[in-house]
């Protein structure tokens, strides 16, 4: 199952934009619009799945705290 990450558009210029920058900035290169789309389409369903999985992981083991603590409030019983 492959997972799809949907950008809206304006978010997509937005990050189209930065790489374009990122990549002058870092290299002294033009990336043009094509490149970085290419390139955010590359990070987006290769990388993002991981960082995506990362966040969840990270996301259940907060949650998990915070039951354990909710347990924590229970009265006595007599």
């Amino acid at each position: 199952m492959k997972m799809e990450i949907e950008l809206n558009k304006e978010v997509r210029v937005l990050l189209v934009e930065n790489l374009k920058r990122h990549y002058w900035n870092e290299r002294n290169e033009e990336l043009s619009n094509l490149g970085a789309e290419l390139l955010l389409d590359f990070i987006v369903n290769d990388i993002g799945p991981y960082i995506y999985n990362k966040a969840v992981e990270d996301s259940y083991a907060y949650m998990n705290e915070r039951i354990e603590d909710l347990l924590g409030l229970q009265k006595r019983l007599r």
